[in-house]
């Protein structure tokens, strides 16, 4: 009863039209003005902005032309080692001497290079076929260095020319000295194989461990040059490491990627 007395009241009171009515607390309109900018931000950078992002690998760096695995053509025993490693030789030089059943002969160089390693050593017993040396094929020593970048092959289509890659370097402190700088050359649109990679590397290991998740693209990377750097070549920190690079040296590289718009990921 008393419910219903209340109710009855409050119906026959005049209505407070002529109070202000309060909507939202200032503490509210605050949140909801950040809102707004904030959506309102998203949606611009969802049109106009791009997300950049990269692929990274393992990497070598080499002269340009690769290297050869120099093999015996006679089977016999060593009876001189002729060439020192990390020496340049001509095409025909004489690398071993084998003694065979028909006399002495010879293995020469196929191609003019550096010879960047020795399989062989005086007394071995080698084979027809063996691996006995790698060369290098370079002409001259102060030939500008390259960086080759084994991409899985499934990210080969997304890297753009001259995209900029980032190289971690595994001889040098890269707390101390950065990564060295450099930009993509060419991309070989064909998976290597591990004797591919061998074959040009003159490593037969190097093919077998650039192959462990499978067939890779080989990305070859034309290094910035500087002539404030004792490398030669421009890195992040302003003088990169006190000696220059040499061939046949291990490295990750990090390639961008083509810029992806945020807008794209909703549409089909």
């Amino acid at each position: 009863m008393q419910f219903r007395q209340q109710a009855l009241a409050k119906l026959q009171s005049p209505e407070e039209l002529d109070l202000p009515v309060r909507f939202a607390r200032p503490q509210g309109w605050l949140v909801l003005s950040v809102t707004v900018v904030a959506m309102a931000a998203a949606s611009v950078w969802a049109v106009t902005g791009s997300v950049t992002s990269t692929v990274s690998a393992p990497a070598i760096i080499t002269h340009g032309q690769g290297s050869y695995l120099l093999q015996s053509p006679v089977a016999g025993q060593v009876t001189a080692v002729l060439a020192k490693q990390g020496e340049q030789v001509p095409a025909g030089s004489p690398v071993l001497k084998v003694r065979t059943a028909k006399g002495d002969a010879l293995v020469r160089t196929l191609d003019a290079g550096r010879v960047s390693a020795l399989a062989a050593t005086v007394g071995q017993i080698i084979q027809t076929g063996a691996n006995v040396a790698a060369v290098e094929k370079v002409a001259r020593t102060g030939d500008p260095l390259y960086a080759t970048v084994y991409v899985p092959a499934e990210n080969a289509a997304s890297i753009p020319d001259d995209a900029a890659v980032d190289l971690t370097v595994q001889s040098v402190p890269t707390q101390e000295y950065g990564v060295l700088r450099g930009h993509v050359k060419s991309v070989d649109r064909s998976a290597q194989s591990p004797q591919q990679i061998a074959a040009f590397l003159g490593d037969s290991q190097l093919g077998e461990q650039f192959t462990k998740k499978g067939r890779p693209v080989a990305v070859t990377v034309r290094l910035d040059k500087s002539s404030a750097t004792k490398s030669g070549y421009r890195w992040s920190s302003a003088d990169g490491p006190p000696f220059k690079l040499t061939s046949m040296t291990l490295a990750s590289g990090a390639i961008r990627l083509a810029d992806q718009h945020p807008v794209d990921w909703l549409l089909p």
